[in-house]
C-alpha cells in the first residue's frame, strides 16, 4: 500500500516559469478547467465556520454497485449533506467511512450523521457511504475469522470508497447536480472506514497487496464498484483510529494526512501491534508511526494524540467528537487554499527521489514530446486525464519517448498518468 509519486517535469527555470504563466492563462481560458483547478476560496468564515445553520440531506443515493464474498450484487448508497441555500459553484467534498470491522455499522451511524452535517454547515459537500460489509466466520461460538477474509473484506471496501470518489468527479463533468470541485475530494472514515481511507490514499500498486489477498480477483486495485474512467485520487486523508500494513507505504509527494488517534486503543494499536480477536495475527501501525514516516517524506500532516483514550472515543465523547472536528477542521482549511490534486506538486524530498523527466514544448499546439530517464521502468499503460480526472486516451508506451498528441480534444490542462504515478501536468493551447 503506498503513496502515488510525483513523476516531475524538469525545466529551466525560465521556461518553467513561463509554463506556469501559459498554465494561468489556460485556466482563466476555458470555464471546465478553471472550475476545475482553481483553489478553493476561504475568505469570510466558509470553512470554518458554521455560516449555514441548516443542511439538506439526499438521502438513499446509488453510487456504484458492486459483488459481496457472498456472491451477491450490491447496491451502494450514499447520503449527500449539503449546506442549505448555498449559491456557490463548486464546493469541496468529503467522504466519509463508518467504522465495525468490516462486519457491522451503517451510513447512519450517529457519528456519521453528526461529523457530515457539521461540515456541510461549514460549506463542504460531505457524503457517508455505505461500503460491502462481511467476510467468512467459523466456529462460532468462539468466532473464528481468516485474516485472509479480513484482508479481502478491506480492499473491498477501499474499492467501494475509490467509487464514491469517481462518483463525484463523474458528477462534476456531467449533470453537476452536487457543484462539487473535482479537484478537492477528501476520503476519511473511523476505524475499519480509516483504514479504506488510508489504502485510497496511499495504496496504488498491486504489489503492495501481500498474495495471499487475490488482489487480481478481487477487481484490483480502483475493483468495479462503479464510475470507471475517472481518478480516485482524494485531497487529503483523514484517519480517525486507523492503521495500514506498514509505514512505508507512505511515498513522497502523497496526499496530506490527518490523524486522530487514542494512545490507550487495544482494538487499533496507535502505534503497532496485532489487531483482531479469533483472528491469526495480523501485524499492523497505527498513527503514531504513520505521522513519523510522513513528516520524514515533507508530506503535509497533523497527529492529534489523545493521551489515555481508547478506540474511537471521539464517537462517545462529546469533548472528543469536537476535538477531533476542529482538528479535522483546521487541517483541512489551508489545504483548500493550494492547488487541488491535480495540479499537486512534489515537495522538495519527493523531486530529488523521483526520477526527473523530459517534455516540450509544454505548452503545445499539437504534440507534447515526454522523453522518461532510463531509471524509471517502462509504464504498462499512461492515461490522459482532463480537468476533472475523467480519462480520455488510455495507450501502452512501446518506449521512452513518448509524444502526447493533441488529435481532436480541445485547448486547456490534462494530466499524463502513469501506474503509481501522479499525473504529469500538459497543456495544449
Amino acid at each position: 500500500m503506498g503513496f502515488n509519486t510525483l513523476l516531475r517535469l524538469s525545466f529551466p527555470a525560465f521556461f518553467m516559469k513561463t509554463t506556469l504563466f501559459f498554465a494561468l492563462v489556460g485556466l482563466l481560458a476555458g470555464p471546465l478547467a478553471a472550475s476545475a483547478q482553481t483553489a478553493i476560496d476561504t475568505t469570510g468564515g466558509r470553512y470554518y465556520r458554521p455560516v449555514f445553520p441548516a443542511v439538506t440531506v439526499a438521502s438513499n443515493v446509488a453510487y456504484g454497485s458492486a459483488v459481496t464474498y457472498q456472491g451477491a450484487t450490491q447496491t451502494l448508497l450514499m447520503d449527500i449533506y449539503q449546506p442549505t441555500g448555498d449559491g456557490l459553484a463548486r464546493r469541496p467534498v468529503i467522504i466519509f467511512a463508518h467504522q465495525g470491522g468490516f462486519l457491522a455499522g451503517s451510513r447512519t451511524d450517529a457519528y456519521m450523521v453528526a461529523v457530515c452535517t457539521q461540515f456541510a454547515r461549514l460549506g463542504y459537500v460531505t457524503a457517508s457511504i455505505e461500503y460491502r460489509l462481511g467476510f467468512p466466520i467459523t466456529g462460532f461460538p468462539p468466532p473464528a475469522a481468516d485474516t485472509v477474509g479480513v484482508a479481502q473484506a478491506a480492499i473491498r471496501g477501499m474499492q467501494d470508497l475509490r467509487a464514491a470518489v469517481r462518483f463525484f468527479r463523474r458528477d462534476a463533468a456531467t449533470a453537476n447536480a452536487y457543484r462539487v470541485q473535482p479537484s478537492y475530494i477528501a476520503v476519511g472514515g473511523s476505524s475499519a472506514g480509516a483504514f479504506a481511507a488510508l489504502e485510497v490514499g496511499y495504496l496504488d500498486k498491486a504489489a503492495e497487496v501481500p498474495a495471499y489477498v487475490g488482489l487480481a480477483a478481487l477487481g484490483g486495485i480502483e475493483g468495479q464498484s462503479g464510475n470507471p474512467g475517472y481518478s480516485s485520487l482524494p485531497l487529503a486523508v483523514l484517519n480517525l483510529s486507523g492503521a495500514t500494513e506498514n509505514p512505508a507505504l507512505i511515498e513522497p509527494g502523497n496526499a496530506p494526512l490527518c490523524s486522530v488517534h487514542g494512545t490507550a486503543d487495544a482494538t487499533v494499536p496507535y502505534l503497532q501491534g496485532r489487531i483482531g480477536a479469533g483472528l491469526p495475527p495480523k501485524y499492523v501501525y497505527g498513527s503514531g508511526r504513520l505521522h513519523p514516516r510522513a513528516a520524514a517524506l515533507g508530506i503535509r500532516n497533523t497527529l492529534r494524540t489523545l493521551r489515555g483514550a481508547g478506540h474511537i472515543p471521539f464517537e462517545r465523547s462529546a469533548a472528543y467528537a469536537d476535538t477531533t472536528f476542529r482538528t479535522i477542521r483546521d487541517f483541512l482549511r489551508p489545504v483548500l487554499a493550494l492547488p487541488g490534486t491535480a495540479l499537486a506538486t512534489a515537495s522538495p524530498r519527493a523531486s530529488a527521489a523521483a526520477p526527473p523527466a523530459e517534455a516540450y514544448p509544454n505548452p503545445a499546439a499539437d504534440v507534447v514530446h515526454l522523453l522518461l530517464p532510463e531509471a524509471l521502468p517502462l509504464p504498462a499503460e499512461a492515461r490522459l486525464l482532463d480537468a476533472t480526472g475523467r480519462t480520455v486516451r488510455t495507450f501502452v508506451p512501446t518506449g521512452k519517448d513518448l509524444d502526447v498528441r493533441r488529435g481532436s480534444l480541445p485547448a486547456g490542462l490534462y494530466y499524463l498518468k502513469f501506474s503509481g504515478q501522479v499525473p504529469v501536468r500538459i497543456e495544449f493551447k
